[in-house]
C-alpha cells in the first residue's frame, strides 16, 4: 500500500564497544526503514556489525545514540517490561544456535513464548510445528532431532505467537548447504504466506539474493 507507515524505522544508530584502551565503533550512524511484509537480507563480512544492528533494531541491545520505532512505538523509551512484551508478542527470533531447552520436547519448546505471554492457545504450538513439517516429531527431545529439524523447531517457536516481524541471525550458519537451503526455503515461504516482515542476517550473498532487498554493511555503515 502506498504511504503505509513502515514497520520499522531506525535513525542515526550509534554503538561502540571498548576493547582495552581502544574504542571500536560498531554502528556508525545507521538509518533505515523496513516496510510491512518486506523480506530484507543484511549482508556483510564477519565483524561488520550485522548482529549488533539486528539486536539493536529488535530491542535487545540499546544504542548509545539514535532511535528505533517499531509499529509506530519507540523502542527503548518504555519500561523494560513493556519492551519485553513487544518482543514476546510482536517479534519472532531465529538464531544461528537453536537455543532449544534440551530437557523439553519440541512441542514444549514451542509453547514457551505463549506461556511467557500467558497465551492459553496451547494448540498453537502443535499447529506451528505442523507448519514447519514436524507434526510427527512433537514429543522428540532436541537430541533426537537433526540440526535442520532443531532449526525448524526454532522457526516454529518464532512463529507461534503470530508476530508482526521475524528477526533471523545467520539461521543457516550451523547447517550444511543443502539443509540450509531447505531452511531458508521454509523461512521465506512462511514469511511471505503469512505476510511477515523478515530481516535476515547472513554472510552468504547467494542466499541474500532471494529477498526483496539487500542491505550491505561495511565497517559499521550501510552501503
Amino acid at each position: 500500500m502506498e504511504n503505509e507507515t513502515p514497520q520499522l524505522i531506525a535513525r542515526d544508530l550509534q554503538r561502540s564497544f571498548r576493547m582495552g584502551s581502544r574504542r571500536i565503533e560498531v554502528l556508525r550512524g545507521i538509518s533505515l526503514e523496513l516496510s510491512r511484509g518486506e523480506v530484507v537480507f543484511l549482508v556483510g563480512a564477519s565483524g561488520a556489525g550485522k548482529t549488533t544492528l539486528l539486536y539493536t533494531l529488535s530491542g535487545l541491545e540499546r544504542p548509545e545514540q539514535g532511535t528505533v520505532e517499531f509499529s509506530g512505538r519507540r523502542l527503548y523509551s518504555g519500561s523494560s517490561r513493556e519492551q519485553a512484551r513487544i518482543r514476546n508478542r510482536e517479534m519472532g527470533f531465529v538464531f544461528q544456535g537453536y537455543f532449544l531447552l534440551p530437557e523439553l520436547t519440541a512441542w514444549e519448546n514451542v509453547t514457551l513464548p505463549g506461556m511467557i505471554g500467558r497465551s492459553r492457545e496451547r494448540s498453537a504450538a502443535e499447529k506451528s510445528l505442523r507448519a514447519v513439517g514436524l507434526g510427527e516429531r512433537l514429543q522428540h527431545l532436541p537430541a533426537e532431532l537433526s540440526g535442520g529439524e532443531q532449526q525448524r523447531v526454532a522457526i516454529a517457536r518464532a512463529l507461534v505467537n503470530d508476530p508482526e516481524m521475524i528477526f533471523a541471525d545467520e539461521p543457516t550458519g550451523n547447517l550444511d548447504s543443502k539443509t540450509g537451503d531447505a531452511i531458508m526455503d521454509l523461512l521465506l515461504a512462511l514469511a511471505r504466506e503469512r505476510q511477515k516482515t523478515l530481516l535476515v542476517v547472513t554472510h552468504d550473498s547467494r542466499l541474500a539474493g532471494r529477498g526483496d532487498r539487500q542491505l550491505r554493511m561495511i565497517d559499521g555503515q550501510l552501503q
